[in-house]
């Protein structure tokens, strides 16, 4: 499993994976209360990639991300 620093890494990371094998992609959002930030997971079976955001602006971009994968996930069926 590896750790993207930033988040345009993981965006591209997360939407290429998806684009390629849209049947095995699992995305996982986890909030960790304790420590006070959001766990994200894109996996293909094959490869992981995991962001975390530790600060409030990220939550604009993982609602982005969320809602245009949620979106075209909905759209295939």
């Amino acid at each position: 499993m590896v750790f993207v620093k930033n988040w345009e890494d993981f965006e591209i990371a997360a939407e290429n994976m998806y684009m390629a094998n849209p049947q095995n992609c699992r995305y996982t959002m986890k909030y960790v209360h304790s420590k006070g930030h959001i766990l994200l997971k894109m996996t293909d079976n094959v490869k992981c990639v995991q962001y975390r955001a530790e600060n409030m602006p990220d939550l604009k971009k993982i609602e982005k991300i969320t809602s245009n994968l949620v979106g075209h996930m909905a759209s295939k069926e």
